[in-house]
């Protein structure tokens, strides 16, 4: 373990809850982008934060995070099945566990809540799960999900509340039996409506200075784009195969890293789509991008609660997204955003033609759609909502 900050007991807020959150990865993806939301709009006066990671991913988390929250790094806590890392990463946070002896232990995404919570049995600490997405629910061989039901089944019962952000994976939760000790909760992302972004130009430019054929953006291009970790389940594959069934006037841009990239480059050269879609890697504050794009794209095959869809949202970009997750409680079809089928590449590329085609579509689309972040998914009513469960 690599402590950074002091994680002796402050004496000058004595009567402040004190709240360890514990992270599998550090890398930027929705857990860490929940964490980054909820740390920054806490209040400080009345709740201690400090912070346990992985030692997985690039640190990004670290950089978004209040300076100030003790931050520590847990080595022994991967994401990848080990028996060895896990009875060790078990033993590393039980030890954390008394030295900081925290009113709360939150713990965020599947194996930190399975080895978190297991380290916290038989010690007098309230134990939270907040799960952005059934791991059960992505794309695995039956088997498989079957276990990952169990494991969740069993771990429940280690934990005082668990909190999903979905509807649709709070009813998962209730049909596979998975029951806390003390309650099931729904609390919805949330985000600030008002975050800065680039202006379109500036952001058009700021895209295509990140790919290889800059040229190719001239006037009468359209621009649809995605940002995603380079995983299978974001459905990278179809947002490529849907390019094929645009207009030639239509590039691909999809901003992330991952274990996908070169699967996914020689997908683009053997499809003869090297002109036409373009891989950026990671960009540091993607999102501030958006507005550069003619049509935001969610392609994915499973989500939790997608934060990507809520930043669309608020930089009033139309959206074209794949009924997963809580995708159909966010956007209202035909409304708001256009919602198709997963694994579908040609209903994929109708629904984006169908805005593309539609000036008047992709003007109001944007406007209902930042009207439904402004009533239901503000960062302020999501922070009022943890800090409500927090004080029980």
């Amino acid at each position: 373990m690599l402590p950074e900050g002091n994680l002796a007991v402050s004496p000058t807020y004595p009567q402040k809850k004190r709240i360890l959150f514990v992270i599998t990865q550090s890398e930027l993806g929705g857990a860490q982008q929940f964490l980054t939301q909820l740390l920054k709009h806490m209040n400080r006066d009345e709740f201690e934060p400090h912070l346990a990671v992985g030692s997985d991913g690039d640190g990004a988390l670290r950089t978004l995070v209040p300076s100030d929250i003790p931050y520590m790094v847990v080595p022994s806590l991967k994401r990848d099945p080990s028996i060895v890392s896990d009875l060790r990463s078990i033993r590393d946070l039980r030890r954390i566990y008394r030295a900081l002896k925290p009113d709360i232990v939150f713990l965020n995404s599947s194996k930190a809540g399975f080895n978190g919570s297991l380290a916290a049995l038989g010690l007098p600490y309230r134990v939270i799960y907040r799960i952005g997405g059934w791991t059960f629910n992505d794309p695995w061989p039956l088997w498989k999900r079957r276990v990952y039901v169990l494991m969740e089944k069993i771990s429940a019962r280690w934990k005082d509340d668990i909190v999903v952000n979905s509807q649709k994976d709070l009813l998962d939760a209730q049909h596979e039996g998975i029951v806390p000790r003390n309650a099931l909760h729904r609390i919805s992302n949330g985000i600030d409506p008002y975050m800065r972004f680039l202006g379109a130009s500036d952001a058009r430019r700021a895209l295509q200075s990140r790919v290889s054929q800059p040229a190719l953006f001239k006037d009468g291009v359209y621009i649809i784009g995605t940002i995603a970790n380079l995983y299978p389940p974001k459905g990278l594959t179809d947002l490529i195969t849907a390019t094929q069934f645009l207009p030639q006037n239509v590039v691909t841009v999809i901003i992330g890293s991952g274990a996908l990239r070169t699967t996914l480059q020689d997908q683009i050269t053997k499809q003869g789509l090297e002109q036409r879609v373009f891989l950026t890697g990671h960009i540091d504050a993607a999102s501030t991008l958006i507005p550069g794009m003619d049509v935001f794209v969610l392609p994915s095959w499973k989500e939790g609660f997608p934060w990507a869809i809520l930043e669309a949202m608020a930089a009033r970009v139309p959206i074209v997204a794949t009924r997963v997750g809580a995708v159909p409680e966010i956007l209202e079809n035909g409304k708001s955003g256009r919602i198709v089928a997963p694994k579908n590449p040609q209903e994929l590329a109708t629904a984006i033609s169908q805005i593309l085609d539609n000036e008047a579509l992709r003007q109001e689309m944007p406007i209902q759609a930042h009207q439904k972040l402004l009533r239901s998914f503000n960062v302020l009513k999501m922070v009022e909502e943890y800090e409500r469960l927090f004080r029980k």
